[in-house]
């Protein structure tokens, strides 16, 4: 698999290493970030968001907000199979019906930071095939709990699942969010552990207890 990963911040580099690509190009808006990021992973290179190389897959890795563009710019750019990993699912999901059809196209959000791999990867499949069997098989393989889940489980699932994320990425303000929704740093902590080891069953089972 060629791969192309738009957006070479910490999840675009972890997918490039975990996807088991033959070859990994990176497109940023920062091209030093760009540059940093080939760097780090072996074999990969630089090419400019503007471009018109093609490649097997495109994988958007960007912030959340900026995902239905970066998928409306970049779908084109992909052969077989369009997906993100930005943890956004509703909006990327729709913006890959608009753009990627004909490809194959998925959503996941690990639920993890790169350097806390491997995890949990609760993924929406909307049009499976070869390239994203493959994808999940490899991250599988690697240890990670991957599991197809829908639009309405992950929306329900969503606050918990930020919780994770900020909590690995210790971002202060959202943070001290969490702490007061969960009563203390201690709660935090525990919730945080108990769904980063979650099977499925209750993976979900958390993210109901998170909505009551």
């Amino acid at each position: 698999m060629e791969l192309l990963v738009v957006g070479a911040g910490e999840m675009g580099r972890w997918i490039a290493r975990a996807s088991g690509a033959d070859t990994v190009a990176f497109a940023d808006r920062d091209p030093e970030v760009a540059r940093e990021a080939a760097a780090a992973v072996d074999g990969a290179r630089v090419v400019p968001l503007d471009g018109d190389d093609r490649f097997t897959a495109v994988c958007i890795a960007v912030p959340m907000g900026a995902v239905p563009a970066a998928v409306a710019a970049n779908a084109d750019r992909a052969t077989e199979a369009v997906f993100d990993v930005s943890g956004e699912m509703h909006d990327s999901v729709a913006a890959l019906r608009e753009h990627a059809g004909g490809r194959e196209r998925a959503s996941l959000h690990p639920l993890f930071s790169a350097a806390n791999a491997p995890g949990n990867v609760p993924v929406i499949v909307d049009r499976d095939g070869p390239v994203l069997r493959e994808l999940r098989a490899t991250l599988e393989a690697a240890g990670n709990e991957v599991f197809e889940t829908t639009p309405a489980e992950h929306d329900r699932a969503a606050p918990l699942a930020e919780l994770v994320a900020e909590v690995a990425g210790n971002t202060p303000a959202v943070y001290a969010d969490i702490q007061e929704r969960f009563d203390g740093a201690e709660a935090v902590a525990e919730a945080a552990a108990a769904l980063s080891a979650a099977d499925r069953e209750r993976y979900l089972e958390l993210y109901d207890e998170a909505d009551r």
